[in-house]
């Protein structure tokens, strides 16, 4: 991401989801989903006891959740602004992949070291969470348990890496997962031959449309109601003096509940614009690729990784376990791409997309993996995708202060497969009653007065906003 100097986000107004955003691959192979459009035209009902804004995977999760813990599925609503998941939980590049260590320096000076190694611990959870989820139910989302390899690429790289695991490792940090290899060996395991050093843990990867479809279509079977193409505008206090519920405004018209839950990640901060300072809208890009002859049969990839030249500059990789399709994904801060492409990066619009990127994605292909000879009839498609990037690198979770009955969960940082599957069950127990400490959430999530005064010092820094996790 770019810092503040780069960017003024006090330019970029809250937005709606563009009514016409491009298809992932995830989205093309998954235009068979009965509730795609689910009630596209179908007038809203005046009144319900829980109102999710949002249908990817923390909306879906939260309606699931809820409906475990005994609401029944008649009292809840999810309202989507275009077609069901049609965000980033349909546009990312399909990890399941938590943070070893990469972020604890990060963490740790934003928030503390305690907080720190509670964040890292969190994702690990995540991933055991999702893969115990998807076998108990059964669920056909492609999900891959297997390992990962942060792939240093430069020697610069190699030694923020090996810092930053001896910090993490001296403050207490649980290091017993990860492997580290270097030099030739490194090459080997990773298959890439700039590979100066690397760092294997346990990740997966997943389809992950379909794995929200299923929570969505379970929710809905439960008696939740999805309206589709129905983008809310406004949250405003119901006039009603005695009543503490919120009249949630769309087109279609307008839902009265006393409990709204904002599932919105990215575009939060058009129904909460107190948070448009610290929340930037940034668009990602991805591409599939068909495998060649080095990535098919039994020569597929059986690890994912994470191709680093630098902290910021870095490409994601992953073969999908089904067809053998290949998602290369790619970071936002890329010192390759024009002025023009980098000034693009912090917007709404996923429209289509960019040009500068793609070709870059061609050069670098045949530089990490030389003999491939990458061409456009090797890339098979390309999408893009907008990323909700807090000030502070981590998401915003639980209620609203001064916002009594509404409640948050967003700003994900292009991390939310690593996040959500704790985060919206966070939530849902804190409406249902329960205390922080029943969430196993890091305290640091959640949305106060404080940490709000935190990220207001750092607006004018050139710290803000540049670390992806990915």
């Amino acid at each position: 991401m770019m810092g503040s100097s780069d960017v003024d986000l006090e330019g970029v107004r809250p937005s709606a989801p563009l009514p016409e955003p491009c298809l992932s691959y995830w989205q093309r192979t998954t235009r068979a989903f009965p509730h795609l459009n689910r009630n596209h035209n179908a007038p809203l009902p005046s009144r319900k006891r829980y109102v999710i804004v949002g249908s990817g995977l923390s909306g879906a999760l939260s309606a699931f959740e809820l409906t475990e813990n005994g609401v029944q599925g008649e009292d809840i609503i999810i309202l989507e602004a275009r077609e069901a998941a049609s965000g980033a939980s349909s546009r990312n590049a399909g990890h399941v992949r938590p943070d070893a260590f990469r972020g604890f320096k990060r963490y740790s000076s934003l928030h503390g070291q305690d907080q720190a190694l509670k964040v890292i611990a969190n994702e690990r959870l995540v991933l055991d969470r999702i893969g115990e989820f998807v076998r108990k139910h059964h669920i056909e989302c492609d999900f891959n348990l297997t390992t990962t390899f942060d792939v240093c690429l430069t020697a610069e790289f190699a030694a923020y890496e090996a810092e930053t695991f001896m910090s993490f490792k001296n403050a207490g940090g649980d290091v017993s997962h990860v492997n580290f290899f270097e030099g030739e060996e490194a090459r080997k395991r990773t298959g890439v031959n700039k590979t100066v050093a690397a760092y294997e843990w346990p990740a997966a990867s997943i389809h992950p449309a379909r794995l929200t479809h299923w929570l969505l279509d379970t929710v809905i079977n439960r008696g939740v109601s999805l309206f589709t193409h129905c983008p809310v505008s406004k949250v405003e206090r119901s006039p009603a003096v005695d009543e503490k519920e919120w009249q949630v405004r769309t087109p279609r018209g307008t839902v009265t509940t006393p409990t709204v839950i904002h599932c919105t990640n990215a575009y939060a901060s058009l129904l909460l614009p107190s948070l448009n300072s610290y929340l930037a809208p940034n668009r990602a890009q991805a591409h599939s690729l068909v495998a060649s002859n080095t990535f098919s049969g039994s020569k597929t990839l059986t690890n994912t990784l994470s191709l680093r030249y630098s902290l910021n500059h870095f490409y994601s990789l992953i073969q999908c376990p089904g067809d053998g399709t290949l998602i290369l994904g790619v970071s936002r801060t890329n010192p390759t791409l024009s002025a023009e492409t980098l000034r693009g990066i912090v917007t709404f619009d996923d429209g289509g997309y960019n040009e500068d990127v793609f070709t870059d994605v061609l050069k670098q292909w045949n530089v990490l993996f030389p003999g491939e000879d990458a061409n456009r009839d090797n890339l098979d498609h390309a999408w893009t995708g907008i990323i909700g990037v807090t000030d502070d690198s981590i998401p915003f979770v639980g209620p609203l202060e001064n916002l009594d009955g509404q409640w948050i969960c967003a700003g994900f940082g292009g991390h939310g497969m690593a996040r959500i599957f704790n985060c919206a069950p966070g939530v849902v127990k804190l409406i249902l009653g329960s205390d922080w400490s029943d969430t196993a959430l890091p305290e640091c999530f959640q949305l106060t007065t404080r940490r709000v005064a935190k990220m207001q010092s750092l607006h004018n820094t050139t710290d803000r906003n540049n670390y992806i996790l990915v």
